[in-house]
């Protein structure tokens, strides 16, 4: 075995964290040239008349979720050092929700906002403002909400584990569901073109 890089003491973590904002950066500008720091593009989806995001984001996860198999076949990765963040699966609901919301209201998602502020726009400015304003308000309130945030604890949970397959089988299903994702994308994009936001430019 010979990864995750770091489990396996190739660098250290200061170096880890210069690692991390290089990739930051390489993903940011990513990001942009796909046209996500365009709150118009971003906000198509929702009309489904523009499903770039859903198409990108899915290939990306199809692609990462590919090459970690696959790297764990043939023993270079080894899985169990993977880190995977507990599943507290209520608050995250709700967050995710909460999340959604304000993507439709605002048209960006917290990393997509940075990459419009890059890139000079304002109204990226001022959902980076909204942002911290609602991390800091988070913050403040925390010890009220406390028990409710650790709670529905399941663990590191995965979807091998949660649903009692191989690991390749459920790789294999997310493959024919991304598929039919694209499909189903393909379709909605010519049944709903005329609500692109994008045409009010």
């Amino acid at each position: 075995m010979n990864a995750p890089l770091f489990k396996f003491g190739l660098f250290n973590f200061d170096v880890s964290l210069i690692i991390a904002f290089i990739i930051g950066i390489v993903f940011g500008f990513a990001l942009e040239r796909g046209g996500f720091g365009n709150a118009r593009i971003l906000a198509a989806q929702f009309y489904f008349s523009n499903m770039r995001v859903l198409k990108v984001m899915f290939t990306a996860i199809v692609t990462a979720m590919l090459g970690i198999y696959y790297l764990s076949v043939i023993g270079f990765m080894d899985l169990s050092l993977v880190y995977i963040s507990e599943t507290y699966i209520v608050p995250q609901v709700v967050g995710g929700l909460i999340l959604g919301f304000g993507f439709i209201i605002g048209g960006y998602c917290p990393g997509t906002s940075v990459v419009s502020f890059a890139t000079g726009r304002l109204d990226g400015l001022m959902f980076l403002l909204g942002v911290m304003a609602g991390i800091f308000v988070f913050g403040e309130m925390f010890p009220l909400i406390e028990n409710f945030y650790y709670s529905t604890n399941m663990g590191s949970l995965t979807l091998p584990k949660f649903f009692d397959m191989s690991y390749g089988l459920v790789v294999f299903f997310v493959v024919i569901m991304a598929l039919g994702a694209f499909a189903a994308a393909e379709w909605a994009e010519k049944k709903f073109a005329d609500r692109n936001p994008e045409n009010s430019l």
